[in-house]
């Protein structure tokens, strides 16, 4: 990957108005940050959350609190607590997320 035609700048998230997206159960509130081609997010996870779709996209995600366990369509199951991450590639492995405390992400995609 390369970063083209980005400028510094620094980001406060806590500025960026959040968008709500449900779950099959829960909500996710994303806030949501393009640089070009890249979406950053802040993502929260509300207790008890569980996708509402399989995702094929690829992503680079970082747990920032809470605990967030993501499905793969083969049936793996990995649980991600603070300072773990995951990556995935566009459409190599579907993968769904759910979490029974909540949990906050930072994610690339």
């Amino acid at each position: 990957m390369e970063i083209n035609e980005l400028l510094f700048e620094t980001t406060d998230w806590n500025q960026i108005t959040p968008s709500v997206h449900e779950g099959e159960t829960g909500v996710a509130s994303w806030r949501t940050k393009h640089f070009g081609q890249i979406r950053v997010r802040v993502v929260e996870y509300s207790a008890g959350y569980l996708a509402d779709h399989w995702c094929s996209k690829g992503h680079i995600l970082f747990c920032l609190s809470g605990e967030l366990t993501t499905e793969l369509d083969d049936g793996r199951m990995f649980t991600l607590s603070p300072g773990m991450s995951y990556q995935v590639a566009d459409n190599a492995e579907a993968h769904r997320s759910s979490t029974e405390v909540g949990a906050k992400l930072f994610i690339v995609d």
